[in-house]
Protein backbone atom coordinates (compact mmCIF):
# COMPACT_ATOMS: atom_id res chain seq x y z
CA UNK A 1 0.00 0.00 0.00
CA UNK A 2 1.30 3.28 -1.02
CA UNK A 3 1.27 5.38 1.86
CA UNK A 4 0.21 8.84 0.77
CA UNK A 5 0.70 11.93 2.95
CA UNK A 6 -1.33 15.71 2.41
CA UNK A 7 0.78 18.13 4.13
CA UNK A 8 -1.77 20.75 5.78
CA UNK A 9 0.37 23.88 4.97
CA UNK A 10 -0.48 27.29 7.29
CA UNK A 11 -2.60 28.84 4.47
CA UNK A 12 -3.44 25.95 2.40
CA UNK A 13 -6.15 25.96 0.14
CA UNK A 14 -9.19 24.07 0.95
CA UNK A 15 -10.44 23.65 -2.67
CA UNK A 16 -6.97 22.48 -3.34
CA UNK A 17 -7.04 19.72 -0.68
CA UNK A 18 -10.46 18.47 -1.67
CA UNK A 19 -9.87 17.77 -5.05
CA UNK A 20 -6.77 15.55 -3.81
CA UNK A 21 -8.80 13.39 -1.33
CA UNK A 22 -11.93 13.54 -3.59
CA UNK A 23 -9.49 11.82 -6.18
CA UNK A 24 -7.69 9.45 -4.50
CA UNK A 25 -10.65 8.11 -2.18
CA UNK A 26 -12.03 7.46 -5.87
CA UNK A 27 -9.54 5.50 -6.88
CA UNK A 28 -9.93 3.34 -3.46
CA UNK A 29 -13.19 3.21 -4.22
CA UNK A 30 -12.18 1.37 -7.53
CA UNK A 31 -10.35 -1.30 -5.95
CA UNK A 32 -12.79 -1.55 -2.85
CA UNK A 33 -15.67 -2.15 -5.53
CA UNK A 34 -13.54 -5.21 -7.40
CA UNK A 35 -12.43 -6.46 -3.93
CA UNK A 36 -8.96 -5.73 -4.34
CA UNK A 37 -6.66 -4.17 -1.71
CA UNK A 38 -6.59 -0.53 -1.71
CA UNK A 39 -3.50 0.89 -3.45
CA UNK A 40 -3.27 4.07 -1.17
CA UNK A 41 -3.32 4.50 2.71
CA UNK A 42 -3.79 8.88 3.05
CA UNK A 43 -2.92 10.65 5.82
CA UNK A 44 -2.77 14.42 6.48
CA UNK A 45 0.09 16.01 8.10
CA UNK A 46 0.39 19.29 9.39
CA UNK A 47 2.37 21.02 11.51
CA UNK A 48 -0.76 22.13 13.51
CA UNK A 49 -2.00 18.60 13.85
CA UNK A 50 -4.64 19.52 16.98
CA UNK A 51 -5.88 22.13 15.09
CA UNK A 52 -6.98 20.58 12.01
CA UNK A 53 -8.14 17.55 13.63
CA UNK A 54 -12.19 18.44 13.55
CA UNK A 55 -11.62 20.07 9.97
CA UNK A 56 -10.67 16.16 8.12
CA UNK A 57 -12.52 13.98 11.37
CA UNK A 58 -12.76 11.22 8.85
CA UNK A 59 -8.32 11.16 8.31
CA UNK A 60 -5.71 10.70 10.72
CA UNK A 61 -3.67 14.27 11.19
CA UNK A 62 -0.11 13.64 11.85
CA UNK A 63 1.97 16.22 13.16
CA UNK A 64 4.95 15.92 11.33
CA UNK A 65 7.49 14.36 13.59
CA UNK A 66 5.26 11.73 14.15
CA UNK A 67 4.36 11.05 9.78
CA UNK A 68 7.23 8.90 9.80
CA UNK A 69 8.80 7.90 6.01
CA UNK A 70 5.90 8.17 3.05
CA UNK A 71 6.11 7.31 -0.77
CA UNK A 72 4.38 10.56 -1.98
CA UNK A 73 3.81 14.19 -0.31
CA UNK A 74 0.98 16.17 -2.27
CA UNK A 75 1.89 20.07 -0.96
CA UNK A 76 -1.93 21.61 -2.46
CA UNK A 77 -1.95 25.18 -3.20
CA UNK A 78 -2.09 28.63 -1.01
CA UNK A 79 -4.89 30.71 -0.20
CA UNK A 80 -3.06 33.65 0.05
CA UNK A 81 -1.64 35.91 -3.03
CA UNK A 82 1.14 36.87 -0.43
CA UNK A 83 3.28 34.11 -1.27
CA UNK A 84 6.69 34.96 0.36
CA UNK A 85 4.50 35.87 3.96
CA UNK A 86 3.19 31.72 2.61
CA UNK A 87 6.54 30.64 2.45
CA UNK A 88 7.95 32.16 5.44
CA UNK A 89 5.08 30.79 7.96
CA UNK A 90 5.60 27.25 6.61
CA UNK A 91 9.76 27.46 6.76
CA UNK A 92 9.73 24.77 9.31
CA UNK A 93 8.71 22.39 6.58
CA UNK A 94 11.62 22.48 4.23
CA UNK A 95 14.11 20.61 6.09
CA UNK A 96 11.81 17.89 7.00
CA UNK A 97 10.73 17.85 3.00
CA UNK A 98 14.24 17.54 2.40
CA UNK A 99 14.68 14.54 4.40
CA UNK A 100 12.17 12.82 3.10
CA UNK A 101 12.88 13.55 -0.53
CA UNK A 102 16.22 11.94 0.64
CA UNK A 103 14.79 8.95 1.66
CA UNK A 104 13.23 7.75 -1.85
CA UNK A 105 10.05 10.36 -0.99
CA UNK A 106 8.20 11.38 -4.20
CA UNK A 107 6.71 14.81 -3.63
CA UNK A 108 4.11 16.64 -5.73
CA UNK A 109 2.76 19.73 -5.76
CA UNK A 110 -0.45 21.75 -6.78
CA UNK A 111 -0.74 25.11 -8.22
CA UNK A 112 1.20 27.76 -6.09
CA UNK A 113 2.52 24.75 -3.81
CA UNK A 114 5.16 25.00 -5.67
CA UNK A 115 6.62 27.65 -4.21
CA UNK A 116 7.31 25.89 -1.20
CA UNK A 117 8.81 23.10 -2.78
CA UNK A 118 10.94 26.26 -4.78
CA UNK A 119 12.26 27.32 -1.16
CA UNK A 120 13.78 23.82 -0.49
CA UNK A 121 15.97 24.06 -3.45
CA UNK A 122 15.84 20.97 -4.39
CA UNK A 123 13.87 22.62 -7.71
CA UNK A 124 17.33 24.43 -8.34
CA UNK A 125 18.25 22.69 -11.80
CA UNK A 126 15.34 21.31 -12.60
CA UNK A 127 11.96 21.43 -14.29
CA UNK A 128 8.77 22.61 -12.83
CA UNK A 129 5.66 25.01 -13.27
CA UNK A 130 2.72 26.72 -11.45
CA UNK A 131 -0.38 28.85 -12.00
CA UNK A 132 0.68 30.85 -14.88
CA UNK A 133 -0.57 33.95 -13.50
CA UNK A 134 2.35 33.46 -10.48
CA UNK A 135 5.11 32.34 -13.13
CA UNK A 136 6.62 35.70 -13.02
CA UNK A 137 6.94 36.00 -9.23
CA UNK A 138 8.10 31.83 -9.27
CA UNK A 139 11.29 32.93 -11.78
CA UNK A 140 12.11 36.47 -9.54
CA UNK A 141 12.14 34.00 -6.49
CA UNK A 142 13.75 31.16 -7.75
CA UNK A 143 15.84 31.75 -10.93
CA UNK A 144 17.79 28.56 -11.11
CA UNK A 145 14.71 26.50 -11.73
CA UNK A 146 13.73 25.79 -15.32
CA UNK A 147 10.17 27.00 -15.09
CA UNK A 148 8.09 25.73 -17.76
CA UNK A 149 5.33 28.43 -18.08
CA UNK A 150 3.32 26.66 -20.53
CA UNK A 151 3.24 23.04 -18.65
CA UNK A 152 0.03 21.89 -17.18
CA UNK A 153 2.03 19.32 -15.38
CA UNK A 154 6.16 18.36 -14.83
CA UNK A 155 8.03 15.38 -13.26
CA UNK A 156 11.75 15.71 -12.84
CA UNK A 157 13.52 12.62 -10.80
CA UNK A 158 10.43 12.35 -8.00
CA UNK A 159 9.48 15.80 -7.83
CA UNK A 160 6.34 16.67 -9.60
CA UNK A 161 4.67 20.21 -10.37
CA UNK A 162 0.90 21.27 -11.81
CA UNK A 163 -0.09 24.44 -12.94
CA UNK A 164 -3.04 26.43 -11.13
CA UNK A 165 -6.64 25.23 -10.99
CA UNK A 166 -8.19 22.07 -12.78
CA UNK A 167 -4.52 21.86 -14.28
CA UNK A 168 -4.18 19.86 -10.62
CA UNK A 169 -6.46 16.84 -11.80
CA UNK A 170 -4.10 16.21 -14.66
CA UNK A 171 -1.23 16.03 -12.14
CA UNK A 172 -3.23 13.87 -10.16
CA UNK A 173 -4.48 11.75 -13.30
CA UNK A 174 -0.08 11.55 -14.04
CA UNK A 175 0.63 10.29 -10.96
CA UNK A 176 -2.48 7.49 -10.68
CA UNK A 177 -1.54 6.20 -13.97
CA UNK A 178 2.15 5.78 -12.79
CA UNK A 179 0.93 3.88 -9.27
CA UNK A 180 -2.34 2.11 -10.80
CA UNK A 181 -2.07 1.79 -14.61
CA UNK A 182 -3.86 3.84 -17.39
CA UNK A 183 -6.75 2.04 -17.10
CA UNK A 184 -7.26 3.10 -13.80
CA UNK A 185 -6.48 6.86 -14.93
CA UNK A 186 -9.03 6.70 -17.67
CA UNK A 187 -11.54 5.45 -15.40
CA UNK A 188 -10.82 8.31 -13.06
CA UNK A 189 -10.71 10.88 -16.18
CA UNK A 190 -14.08 9.94 -16.95
CA UNK A 191 -15.34 10.06 -13.65
CA UNK A 192 -14.21 13.74 -13.12
CA UNK A 193 -14.57 14.98 -16.73
CA UNK A 194 -11.10 15.91 -17.26
CA UNK A 195 -9.78 15.88 -21.14
CA UNK A 196 -6.42 14.14 -20.79
CA UNK A 197 -5.18 15.67 -24.04
CA UNK A 198 -4.49 19.00 -22.52
CA UNK A 199 -0.65 20.12 -22.08
CA UNK A 200 -0.68 23.83 -22.30
CA UNK A 201 -2.28 26.06 -20.16
CA UNK A 202 -0.69 28.88 -21.00
CA UNK A 203 -4.21 30.76 -22.84
CA UNK A 204 -5.68 30.51 -18.92
CA UNK A 205 -3.43 33.62 -18.24
CA UNK A 206 -4.10 37.01 -17.56
CA UNK A 207 -1.15 39.81 -17.14
CA UNK A 208 -1.79 41.54 -14.14
CA UNK A 209 1.39 43.82 -14.05
CA UNK A 210 3.19 44.50 -10.85
CA UNK A 211 2.48 47.88 -8.89
CA UNK A 212 3.68 46.71 -5.27
CA UNK A 213 7.14 47.78 -5.57
CA UNK A 214 8.45 51.48 -4.76
CA UNK A 215 10.80 52.35 -7.90
CA UNK A 216 9.41 55.28 -9.15
CA UNK A 217 11.30 55.20 -12.36
CA UNK A 218 10.19 52.03 -13.54
CA UNK A 219 6.31 53.04 -12.36
CA UNK A 220 6.87 56.16 -14.63
CA UNK A 221 7.99 53.77 -17.45
CA UNK A 222 4.68 51.39 -16.79
CA UNK A 223 2.38 54.11 -17.02
CA UNK A 224 4.05 55.50 -20.25
CA UNK A 225 3.73 52.06 -21.67
CA UNK A 226 0.14 51.33 -20.40
CA UNK A 227 -1.55 54.84 -22.07
CA UNK A 228 1.11 54.27 -25.15
CA UNK A 229 0.61 51.25 -26.70
CA UNK A 230 -2.57 51.32 -28.57
CA UNK A 231 -0.59 53.80 -30.87
CA UNK A 232 1.95 51.60 -32.58
CA UNK A 233 4.83 53.45 -30.83
CA UNK A 234 8.21 51.56 -30.63
CA UNK A 235 9.46 51.30 -27.02
CA UNK A 236 12.20 53.88 -27.01
CA UNK A 237 9.56 56.49 -28.02
CA UNK A 238 7.20 55.58 -25.65
CA UNK A 239 9.74 56.01 -22.50
CA UNK A 240 12.18 58.57 -23.88
CA UNK A 241 10.78 61.40 -21.12
CA UNK A 242 11.89 58.72 -17.99
CA UNK A 243 14.75 60.32 -16.68
CA UNK A 244 17.18 57.38 -16.64
CA UNK A 245 19.48 55.72 -19.49
CA UNK A 246 17.82 53.48 -21.74
CA UNK A 247 20.03 51.11 -19.94
CA UNK A 248 19.79 51.69 -16.15
CA UNK A 249 15.53 51.42 -17.20
CA UNK A 250 15.50 48.17 -18.53
CA UNK A 251 17.87 46.26 -15.65
CA UNK A 252 15.46 48.07 -12.61
CA UNK A 253 12.58 47.31 -14.87
CA UNK A 254 13.86 43.70 -15.30
CA UNK A 255 14.63 43.50 -11.33
CA UNK A 256 11.13 44.62 -10.36
CA UNK A 257 8.46 43.39 -13.13
CA UNK A 258 10.52 40.39 -14.18
CA UNK A 259 10.14 41.08 -17.99
CA UNK A 260 12.23 43.37 -20.18
CA UNK A 261 10.64 47.11 -21.30
CA UNK A 262 9.98 45.39 -24.77
CA UNK A 263 8.44 41.85 -22.44
CA UNK A 264 6.03 44.22 -20.65
CA UNK A 265 4.39 46.15 -23.81
CA UNK A 266 4.17 42.66 -26.11
CA UNK A 267 1.97 41.31 -22.82
CA UNK A 268 -0.21 44.73 -22.61
CA UNK A 269 -0.83 44.59 -25.96
CA UNK A 270 -1.64 40.96 -26.38
CA UNK A 271 -3.73 41.36 -23.05
CA UNK A 272 -5.59 44.06 -24.69
CA UNK A 273 -5.93 41.60 -27.98
CA UNK A 274 -7.66 39.30 -26.10
CA UNK A 275 -10.27 41.62 -24.35
CA UNK A 276 -10.93 42.52 -27.19
CA UNK A 277 -12.01 38.92 -28.44
CA UNK A 278 -13.38 37.54 -25.73
CA UNK A 279 -15.73 40.88 -25.09
CA UNK A 280 -16.55 42.38 -28.77
CA UNK A 281 -17.32 40.88 -32.40
CA UNK A 282 -14.87 43.34 -33.77
CA UNK A 283 -13.05 42.27 -36.75
CA UNK A 284 -9.34 40.97 -36.36
CA UNK A 285 -8.26 43.78 -38.54
CA UNK A 286 -9.54 46.29 -36.15
CA UNK A 287 -8.34 44.31 -32.61
CA UNK A 288 -5.04 44.54 -34.16
CA UNK A 289 -4.86 47.98 -34.94
CA UNK A 290 -6.57 48.67 -31.33
CA UNK A 291 -3.82 46.60 -30.08
CA UNK A 292 -1.01 48.75 -31.33
CA UNK A 293 -0.13 46.35 -34.02
CA UNK A 294 0.17 47.18 -37.90
CA UNK A 295 1.33 43.55 -39.58
CA UNK A 296 -0.82 40.65 -39.16
CA UNK A 297 1.95 38.40 -39.64
CA UNK A 298 3.76 39.87 -36.50
CA UNK A 299 0.51 40.30 -34.75
CA UNK A 300 -0.62 36.40 -35.09
CA UNK A 301 3.21 35.00 -34.63
CA UNK A 302 3.18 36.83 -31.24
CA UNK A 303 0.13 36.46 -30.23
CA UNK A 304 0.31 32.32 -30.65
CA UNK A 305 4.02 32.41 -28.95
CA UNK A 306 2.89 34.27 -25.70
CA UNK A 307 -1.09 32.50 -25.83
CA UNK A 308 -0.56 29.20 -27.10
CA UNK A 309 -3.10 29.49 -29.74
CA UNK A 310 -4.12 32.16 -33.10
CA UNK A 311 -6.44 34.52 -32.07
CA UNK A 312 -9.44 32.90 -34.10
CA UNK A 313 -8.70 30.01 -31.60
CA UNK A 314 -8.83 31.89 -28.49
CA UNK A 315 -12.12 34.04 -29.64
CA UNK A 316 -14.08 30.68 -30.21
CA UNK A 317 -12.59 29.43 -26.89
CA UNK A 318 -12.99 32.23 -24.62
CA UNK A 319 -15.62 34.87 -26.63
CA UNK A 320 -18.56 35.54 -24.24
CA UNK A 321 -21.83 34.48 -25.85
Amino acid sequence: MIKLGILLTRQYRLLSVAAILDVFESVNGFYRESGRPLPFSITMISPDADAQATTFSNYPVLSVPAAGRLDLIMIPAFSTENIRIAIQDNGALIPWLKEQFAGGTQIATFCTGAFLLGATGMLNGRRATTHIDACEAFSLNFPDVCLMRDKIVTGDHGLFTSGGATSSFHLLLHLIQGFCGKEIAVRTAKLFAVDMDRVNQSYFGTFVPAQNHNDEIVAMAQRKIEAAYQHGSTIEEMIKDVPASRRNIARRFKLVTGLTPIEYLQKTRIEAAKRLLEQTNQQMLEIMLSSGYNDPKAFRKIFRKTVGMTPTGYRAKFQAA
